[in-house]
Formats: structure tokens, sequence, C-alpha cells
């Protein structure tokens, strides 16, 4: 058969771009495909951690970089609002760029994320198939799915809704829980949100960052759906996990590492809320004190607090302000030998995958969840945007492997509540069992990703009609 060439454009954030830059590997390494990696810019240099992510990238995939988007028009807009835009406005580069490779290669389809389906115009014109590589859980995508059947169904904004809503192969979830663009139907992030979901169904197929033995009930049920318009879904295809692969290879080892080294095996608590997660500072403060308090070993990734919304780094990976200079006086002098403090930044799966590391604090995202399960680490979920707390949701109450901190009245997790949550974790019987529970999805994790595994067969199907269109 002709090689299939498959055109890959992720959307800008880096929980975008990981996992489609972990799937372009594996089709090239396990499926011998070619490949050409299609990265959209709004600013002539990339940050840093996607600049390394494209670094990582196997020689032999075609990079190409868009030219960057003007984006001077839009003002104080959401994350989703200004991904959107940033798709549509690079169209016509994405055009010039498929115009070459419909003529030198087999391209065959374009593979896009959850917020790309405008790019599926340029795919009909070159007659290529489009695909959706969706990087969060099946429950989520069940909801994409039917969003547009609630946005009929319900005017009142949906944190308001009086009952729980379950989905088919789902379990039930509050209006509150859904996705945080959701939350307010004024906005404009509202309605880029339910553009995009209405048009999951002119996808070919839909790629999943799950496997079938960590949501199997609803994976299944994507079989037997119907969308808006009573028609079967396109097919869903289970492919994860994929998640970053971390080394110790090369000279710099960071210093986190090398105390983590010098910790007992599963003693370490590690706290991080992602490249783009922010708390507000009285939460900063009592996170702080809490982590103190429960005279647990912790190694945090601190980032400037802010006053503005959870997801106020999105673009920008890098706190702005000095982080430390937010840290109660003496903090760092009071946690000297329990806790480890670093800015901004953290070598996550090498972390993740350290003998002594027996907790993450997390903010939920689908990447770092996958991380965690695929080195058998507990929970303690702290959700803060995007699709988190419906993440968290699973996380505590499905898969059982996570708990959850109160919130007070005022909407703050105090330093008791966190203190104790963190030793029920690391040292408690309920802890124990969240444990056990890991280990099992880590060994689920790994089969599904083996010869035979569930993952493996998804993916090879899709492949083998990649193949077989391209020899047509």
């Amino acid at each position: 058969m002709e090689t299939a060439h498959i055109a890959i454009l992720p959307s800008l954030g880096i929980g975008h771009l990981i996992p489609l830059a972990e799937l372009a590997k594996r089709l090239i390494q396990y499926h011998h495909l070619s490949i050409t990696f299609i990265m959209p810019t709004t600013n002539p240099t990339l940050s840093k951690s996607a600049q390394e992510t494209l670094d990582n990238l196997p020689k032999s995939i075609n990079l190409v970089l868009l030219p960057p988007v003007n984006l001077d028009d839009l003002y104080d807009v959401r994350p989703l609002t200004h991904i959107s835009h940033t798709i549509t406005r690079s169209l016509p580069s994405l055009c010039e760029v498929l115009k070459v490779l419909s003529t030198t290669t087999h391209l065959t389809a374009l593979i896009v994320d959850q917020f790309g389906t405008d790019a599926f115009e340029v795919a009909k014109e070159f007659k290529v198939s489009p695909y959706i590589f969706d990087p969060s859980a099946a429950l989520v995508l069940s909801w994409r799915f039917h969003l547009p059947k609630l946005d009929e169904m319900y005017s009142c904004e949906y944190r308001d809704l009086q009952q729980p809503v379950k989905l088919p192969g789902c379990m039930a979830l509050h209006g509150r829980d859904l996705f945080h663009p959701i939350q307010d139907r004024k906005n404009e992030d509202y309605t880029w949100f339910l553009y995009h979901c209405k048009r999951f169904g002119l996808a070919e197929g839909i790629m999943l960052n799950s496997f079938m033995e960590l949501e199997l009930t609803a994976i299944n049920a994507f079989k037997d759906g119907k969308d808006l318009k009573n028609e079967p879904p396109p097919p869903v295809y289970p492919v994860g996990p994929l998640v970053q692969s971390g080394s110790r290879d090369g000279v710099d080892v960071p210093d986190c590492l090398k105390w983590l080294d010098d910790q007992p095996n599963e003693s370490v608590l590690f706290v991080s809320f992602g490249s783009a997660g922010a708390l507000s500072p009285e939460q900063f403060t009592e996170l702080a004190f809490g982590l103190a308090l429960s005279e647990q070993r912790f190694l945090w990734v601190v980032r400037s607090p802010t006053r503005k919304a959870a997801y106020a780094n999105f673009f920008d990976a890098e706190s702005i302000e000095d982080p430390f200079a937010f840290l109660p006086e003496g903090f760092l002098e009071g946690t000297k030998g329990i806790g480890h403090v670093l800015p901004s930044w953290a070598p996550q799966t090498q972390v993740l995958s350290h003998a002594s590391t027996g907790g993450f604090l997390t903010h939920c995202g689908w990447n770092s969840t996958l991380e965690s399960i695929v080195n058998g680490v507990p929970l303690i979920a702290w959700p803060l945007y995007a699709e988190q707390r419906m993440n968290a949701v699973i996380l505590v109450e499905d898969m059982k492997v996570a708990l959850l901190p109160k919130e007070g009245e005022d909407g703050i997790v105090g330093r008791e509540e966190i203190a104790g949550v963190v030793k029920c974790l690391m040292e408690g019987e309920e802890g124990k069992r969240k444990r056990n529970r890991m280990r099992e999805l880590k060994d689920a994790a790994a089969k599904a990703l083996g010869e035979d595994g569930s993952s493996t067969q998804s993916l090879l199907e899709v492949t083998h009609k990649w193949k077989t269109q391209a020899a047509v």
C-alpha cells in the first residue's frame, strides 16, 4: 500500500498540543505513516513549553509553523474565543499547506482537536477525511455530543438546574459541574463551545485519549447513541492513554528530582495546578498553611496568585511575578526538610514516575490525570477551569482514585481541611484504598497499550482505514 499522509492541526494551549504530539509519535513509530504537524501561531516566537514539545517530535515528522495571525481586535476575551479565532484566521495559511501536501503526498486525513472543527472546510476542499482527536474523557465527549440538545431543552444557566442530568453510559452530573466555558450562556465562549459541539458529527471518526478498561460503559454507549439529528455519531476510537514520556537522560538533573531521590518511597505529595492554573491570594495562603499543618512531605510548584481567573496564565506558562514573594512569612524556613518549593514549572512526568511520589494534588486536567494513572499515583482533586470539575467528579465518585477537599461558605478551602485531606491520602486507610485502586488502573493502562491491547487495536483499526484509502 502507498504510505498514507496525515496532517495534524492542534489548537493553542499546551494541554492541546502535548497529546496530539504523542499521537503523532505513535503513528510514526508503530504504524509507519508519514505526518505533517501544522502549528497555528499568534506570535513570532512560541512559548518555551510549546517549543520544547515540538523539538521532541521525531525528525521524520514534517513540522510547519503557520504565519502568526493578528488578534489585536480581540480584547480581554476568554481562552476558547481566542483559540477559535486563531484557527479561523489561520485557515488561508492551512489551505496553502494542504494544497502542497495534496500534490506531493498521499494526503488522506486531517486530524484536529475539539476546537479545530473550522478546518473541516479546508479538508473538504481537498477531499481529505476529517477526524477529531479529543484529549479528554469519554464522559466529557458524551456531554459534547449532547450539549446542542441541552441548549434546546433549557433556557436557564446550567448551574441553576435543580436536578442532575444523566447521559447513556455515564454517571449523572449537576449542571454546576459541567464545562467552565458554558456556565455563562451570554458569553462568546459559550457560543463557540456550542458551535464546535454541533460540528462533531461532521468528523469521519473521533479518536479519544482514554481506554476501554477505564470508561467501558461510556465508550460502549457511543455505539448505540444518536446525535441531534437522531443519527449515529461518528465512530469513536479510544486510543489512550497518550501521555508525555519522561526521561532522566542528559547531564542536568533538576534539583527537585535530586531532592526526591533523598525521600522515602511514596512519601511525597506533588502539588501542581498545571501550566495555566492559578489560585486567588487567599486560597494560595490557605494552601501554604494547610501543607505545613499536614506535616507531610511535599513538592509544590508555586505560581503567582491572581485576582483575575483560574486560567489567567492559559497562554503563558511562566509566572510574571516572583511567586515566592506571596508565600506566608516564615513558610520556607518552617517547612525546611519536609517541603521543596519551586517556581512555575516542574518535570511532571519524571516527578510522577519517581518512587518517592505517593500522591498528587492536581487541577484534574485530563493530561495530568492520565499521567497519574500511568504511574499509579492517587489524587487530591482541585479543579479550576475547562472540564476539570467533570473530571474531578469522575475521579472521586466513579473511579474512586481521588479525594475532594470541601470548600467553606466563602468558596475557600481552609487550611485545616487541606491538612486533613493530605494526611488522609498520604497515611490514612482511605488513602491506601485509593492507592490500590490506582495501581489496578496503572496495570489496565499498560495492558491497553500492549501489543494486543484495546487501544492498540483501536488505533490499528483507524490507521488501516487510512492506508486503504491511500492505496485507492
